[in-house]
């Protein structure tokens, strides 16, 4: 505790929201005590604020007297990516090997930041481009006062939307999934956020349970009497779909249409999937389950009554339990090589913060029947992205850690569409998000469902079809599109 006690944390930003911190680690000594502000504003430099001395420029960071256990963290939460990054070069010419930073303020309500919401710095800070802002107080004010279920509540974005939905004043938060153990982490998180005065006071109510079990479904939701549904909860991997398809189609696509089914019933009155690039022209079983839930909710709609049901698209979100940030860094960590499909490989990506905003936003103004896209900027090449993380991690592109081309695995190809021809997006209000036109399909989706209802539920008058993976991808050929590798 003493040692802790002589640890010095330099705060970079004297504004407002670095202010707010250096009083909180005041009142909590054990975290340390603050050695200085450092700011470039002229202004302040050389004075003292709340008897801390405000040091500066940035730029004469290295000549600070501290010590190999003393911390830097980084108050600044408007800043560009570009700014951090500089910010973040003069930290380490500084000397500093542990920098901290506040989140981004579209994750901050009203400039009220706590100390809790500090965490370390990682690559996404640094790279891609500068996340937009959306107030959340706005964009969360169409929740006030009701009841909200998160499916899949434990995954990436299923958590990262419960998080930003404490801000959101909302009556009670379901935090719905199957598996135990990371309902169990987001809601400690949710409540170790709250009691340090993280958001407003909102109802945290966690529930295990299966979306393909329709009974159970049924029978939860006029209990809970939700007003919105937030559909996160999938089965995402695609190399691991394509080895287990039916389990893909079974939870995908038959939970989302227990869910929606349950959603009609029970009256609740917003409804939004979160969808996926990879259900456009899908080449994958993964992407053929989610453009069928797709097809799903728009069925749906058309049956909601005073309701608004709808979907939400976009690519691929930094730092996902299912992305290539986690992945490589984990090969960087070992030494490498760090492994990439294919030289020529673009995805879309976007930080998982601004993905869950632009959702809870598009979910307030989104209409029924209507599907949306976020704006993913512009693509950006994986091999790029991984040199860039090798760099960050300190090492040299292929003198340290060698990069390696694999080859696409099943289900893969070098470019992923956001939308298709047909559904040609066009601008909201919001210019993040776009309205897509309803696209016309070409197959029988209800026809091409009981199909693969026997495949994933036993069927006594047709046992032969039950966990038949042949029979699945046969049943599934007419909407799945070629590889790049099937092309040749």
């Amino acid at each position: 505790m003493k040692e802790a006690a002589r640890k010095k944390i330099f705060i970079v930003g004297a504004g407002v929201s670095g202010q707010g911190i250096a009083r909180e680690l005041a009142e909590k000594k054990i975290f340390g005590t603050v050695g200085a502000f450092i700011d470039n504003d002229p202004d302040l430099i050389g004075k003292k604020i709340d008897g801390i001395p405000v040091f500066g420029p940035l730029d004469m960071a290295h000549l600070l007297q501290h010590g190999s256990e003393d911390e830097a963290l980084i108050a600044i939460p408007g800043a560009s990516n570009e700014k951090i990054r500089y910010i973040y070069n003069k930290l380490l010419e500084a000397g500093f090997s542990k920098i901290s930073i506040l989140p981004r303020i579209s994750q901050i309500l009203d400039g009220d930041v706590h100390l809790i919401q500090t965490r370390a710095i990682d690559p996404l800070d640094i790279l891609g481009r500068t996340a937009i802002t959306i107030p959340l107080k706005e964009s969360l004010s169409y929740l006030r006062k009701k009841r909200v279920l998160i499916t899949g509540a434990g995954g990436t974005v299923g958590a990262e939307i419960s998080r930003q939905l404490l801000s959101g004043g909302i009556d009670r938060l379901y935090l719905f999934g199957h598996g135990e153990n990371s309902i169990y982490e987001i809601n400690r998180q949710l409540h170790v956020l709250q009691s340090e005065g993280v958001g407003e006071k909102t109802s945290i109510v966690p529930i295990i349970g299966d979306i393909t079990d329709r009974d159970y479904i049924h029978w939860l939701l006029p209990q809970m009497n939700v007003d919105v549904i937030f559909h996160c909860a999938a089965h995402k991997h695609v190399p691991l779909m394509e080895e287990n398809p039916v389990a893909a189609i079974k939870n995908n696509v038959f939970g989302t249409i227990n869910l929606v089914d349950a959603s009609l019933a029970a009256g609740v009155k917003r409804f939004v999937l979160i969808s996926t690039d990879k259900a456009v022209e899908p080449v994958s079983v993964y992407g053929a389950s989610k453009m069928l839930c797709e097809k799903i909710v728009m069925e749906a709609s058309k049956y909601a009554k005073n309701a608004d049901y709808m979907f939400v698209r976009f690519g691929n979100v930094f730092g996902s339990r299912g992305s290539v940030f986690p992945l490589f860094m984990d090969q960087i960590r070992t030494g490498g090589p760090v492994t990439v499909t294919d030289p020529r490989m673009h995805r879309y990506f976007m930080t998982i913060a601004e993905a869950c905003s632009l959702v809870l936003k598009t979910g307030g103004i989104g209409q029924n029947g209507f599907s949306y896209l976020l704006d993913m900027g512009e693509p950006l090449r994986v091999v790029d992205i991984a040199e860039q993380l090798i760099r960050f991690s300190g090492y040299e592109v292929d003198k340290d850690i060698k990069i390696e081309f694999i080859g696409a695995r099943q289900g893969e190809r070098l470019d992923e569409p956001l939308w298709t021809a047909q559904e040609n997006p066009q601008r909201t209000e919001h210019e993040k998000i776009l309205q897509l036109q309803s696209a016309s399909t070409d197959f029988d989706t209800k026809g091409l469902i009981s199909q693969l209802y026997p495949i994933c539920f036993l069927d006594k008058d047709n046992p032969q079809a039950f966990r038949n993976k042949d029979l699945l991808l046969k049943v599934l050929r007419p909407i799945l599109y070629k590889t790049d590798d099937e092309k040749k």
